[in-house]
């Protein structure tokens, strides 16, 4: 087995590390993935749309990070721990969801199969590595110039982001909602093979390095107490209850960075409705979010 690492050419020629040894990252061309069993695609959707294809049609199978194929009905949209069984109906690309999406629907799904979903409110809070490099320095750049007493440059985000929220993650569509609260729809009423699904999405940029929290609300058909919310989300593969608030033990981004599961916490019935029921979700967004859950639907394509 031999593990080949390819970028554009602005990244070619660094080096990443692998087993205790270095990997030379090699410029990406038509002839890369001659021999390749399983292409890694995280450079973006135009990179994808365009090598993506190339890498399918030399024989290997592209686990696609980006947003190009996700919505396409002939690509497979893949959480492992909810629909492993669509993995099966690739045809060469096998697309994995945008990091909200995955830690949003983590627990959507033991709920929807015991009692059935209705409607899903969801409002995320979402750490700045989600943005890339640019974003994790710039709050960082941020909260030292405030910690030195100088003036706060804004550069990557659209406002300050150090010690502040900004509702505002992609662009903006005519009907007053982000690109990243369409994706967040779109790819959860896929993953979940519900399309007329209600969600109702709102998502924030805050100021935190790593880890993306959701703050859900649901109705089901069937009533959930949260007794039993906790003992589905308990015995549900990649999610872990979190949730003593008595003992102020709840997720938080600072417990759950560098975690491959989900944590769930703040379970509560919802008090305006009979069927409802409130709790929050926090997932490392770089881990479950993305290179785990990408590393696992590779894990399904080799069974």
């Amino acid at each position: 087995r031999e593990l080949r690492c390819y970028a554009s050419e602005r990244s070619a020629g660094k080096t990443v590390a692998f087993r205790g040894d270095s990997v030379r990252v090699e410029k990406v061309g038509a002839e890369a993935f001659k021999g390749v069993e399983i292409a890694f695609f995280s450079a973006g959707s135009a990179q994808s749309k365009e090598y993506a294809p190339l890498a399918v049609k030399a024989g290997a199978v592209v686990v696609d990070k980006s947003s190009a194929f996700r919505m396409d009905p002939a690509v497979p949209l893949v959480v492992p721990e909810i629909n492993p069984h669509a993995v099966k109906g690739h045809s060469g690309i096998v697309a994995s969801p945008n990091c909200t999406t995955v830690v949003t629907v983590m627990p959507l799904k033991p709920l929807h199969d015991a009692a059935r979903l209705r409607r899903v409110i969801a409002t995320s809070y979402q750490a700045v590595s989600g943005a890339g490099v640019r974003g994790v320095e710039e709050l960082r750049r941020q909260t030292l110039a405030w910690a030195r007493g100088e003036a706060l440059t804004v550069e990557f985000f659209p406002h300050q982001i150090a010690f502040n929220l900004i509702p505002h993650i992609d662009k903006f569509a005519e009907n007053g909602y982000t690109g990243e609260e369409i994706k967040l729809v779109n790819e959860v009423r896929k993953i979940l093979e519900l399309p007329d699904l209600a969600i109702s999405p709102t998502t924030v940029r805050v100021p935190v390095f790593t880890a993306h929290s959701i703050a859900v609300n649901v109705e089901t058909e069937e009533p959930v107490a949260p007794r039993r919310a906790r003992e589905l989300f308990a015995d549900f593969p990649g999610l872990r209850v979190w949730d003593e608030p008595g003992q102020n033990r709840y997720p938080m981004p600072v417990v759950v960075e560098g975690q491959d599961d989900c944590f769930v916490g703040r379970i509560r019935q919802d008090l305006s409705l009979a069927n409802g029921l409130n709790f929050w979700v926090v997932g490392d967004q770089l881990r479950k979010g993305a290179a785990t859950n990408a590393v696992q639907i590779a894990e399904l394509l080799i069974r």
